[in-house]
């Protein structure tokens, strides 16, 4: 018996990739399987914040690979309560409340349902709201992931189409409206879940004092403060935590992508022990959350964080991406720039003489010009380098964005 040869793709075609086939990967440097290098300007989503291949993460798995890999968390293992203190300590002096715990769990979304199972169990037991009665107060344009109780709440068509029936208990108020959402806050909410920094949207920055409106209308309440800071935390915005930057501290927050060091996916829900004290044995778990491999990266990740030079140089360097990007609206080849750390969006201006006519087909000029970047919502464009990127590097990707604005 033969086999017919495959024609085309066995791939599911749930993504619609730029044409180009990488192959290997160092620092903010990447090239494809023809020998061409490129410029990494997405970093993964946050997820390679310290670059490809980072030597000190790459040392970590090799050591780790050699010992153990996976025990599941039938059994405790060397490095989960080692991990566990080394992110409490991180990101706890951060949070409100003074005693954290960390749940480890794997894919970003993951961590958000924890947060969500979390925060109802606690509504329940703590806030005394009735049984199957607790609502989560979000976001419009938010983005936490995509599974089917997650994308109940997107405002996404796309996401939302086709995979009903939804999720109930979400209740949704326009971002950066701090009255609407108190107002949305009754008997039944338990948490008001949120990105400090909108990611997927195209990172967009609320006004200064909406977080810490939001924080109070929480407090008044006596409801939680959920941040979800997969893409933003972890040194992208400048600071370890987006939140950081408008001095607020939630009461749980959700981590994934850098936390794993673009190694394998990492994440974890941090926060107020009293509120995850109420996931007992049975009631949450996960086979590879919090696994040996992952808890020696993730503490590499947290050893590179600790001293801050890192949060540090993102405010630095994103200061000058702003510089050099602000111009590019006054001479009308961007209609906005959005800037936090070392992340930004822009939005094109489809009617500039000989510039893209959309997020993607500038995306696919920088391309040709051996960049790497990613549309979102039609005009826009995210870019978020490695926080490791070496500036002569980043001002060459900026040259080179600025070309393909005006050429094709």
């Amino acid at each position: 018996m033969t086999t017919s040869p495959v024609v085309g793709s066995a791939l599911a075609p749930n993504y619609h990739p730029l044409p180009v086939t990488l192959a290997t990967g160092e620092g903010a440097w990447v090239t494809d399987t023809d020998g061409r290098r490129y410029l990494d300007m997405l970093a993964g989503y946050s997820a390679l914040n310290f670059g490809h291949r980072h030597p000190a993460l790459v040392a970590a798995a090799h050591a780790q690979l050699d010992r153990l890999t996976l025990t599941s968390r039938a059994f405790d293992h060397d490095l989960l309560e080692p991990f566990a203190q080394a992110l409490a300590g991180l990101v706890g002096p951060l949070l409100a409340g003074t005693s954290h715990l960390v749940l480890p769990m794997n894919t970003g979304a993951e961590a958000v349902e924890t947060a969500i199972k979390a925060a109802r169990k606690w509504g329940y037991e703590v806030r005394g709201v009735p049984a199957d009665r607790a609502t989560v107060v979000v976001a419009d344009g938010n983005f936490h992931g995509r599974t089917t109780t997650i994308v109940s709440f997107s405002s996404d068509p796309d996401a939302r189409r086709g995979f009903g029936p939804f999720t109930p208990g979400f209740v949704t108020v326009p971002y950066g409206d701090a009255a609407a959402l108190a107002r949305a806050i009754d008997e039944t909410t338990v948490a008001v879940l949120l990105e400090p920094v909108q990611g997927e949207q195209g990172v967009v920055v609320p006004p200064l004092d909406y977080l810490a409106a939001v924080r109070r209308a929480c407090d008044d309440a006596g409801v939680l403060l959920v941040a979800d800071e997969i893409q933003s935390g972890l040194g992208r915005t400048g600071s370890t935590l987006a939140c950081e930057r408008f001095d607020v501290r939630p009461d749980l927050v959700t981590l994934g992508k850098a936390l794993g060091g673009g190694v394998l996916p990492v994440s974890a829900v941090v926060g107020r022990a009293d509120v995850l004290e109420v996931l007992t044995a049975g009631t949450h778990g996960s086979t590879f959350g919090g696994n040996p491999l992952a808890c020696a990266v993730a503490l590499a990740v947290v050893d590179l964080l600790t001293p801050g030079t890192l949060q540090a140089r993102a405010r630095t360097l994103g200061e000058h991406v702003g510089d050099r990007l602000d111009p590019l609206v006054n001479r009308g080849l961007l209609t906005d720039v959005r800037t936090i750390g070392l992340w930004a969006g822009i939005d094109v201006a489809p009617s500039a003489p000989g510039g893209p006519a959309s997020g993607r087909e500038l995306c696919e000029r920088l391309l040709a010009r051996g960049v790497l970047a990613k549309d979102t919502h039609g005009a826009t464009i995210r870019l978020a380098p490695p926080l490791t990127v070496d500036v002569a590097d980043l001002d060459t990707a900026l040259d080179r964005l600025t070309d393909a604005l005006t050429s094709r």
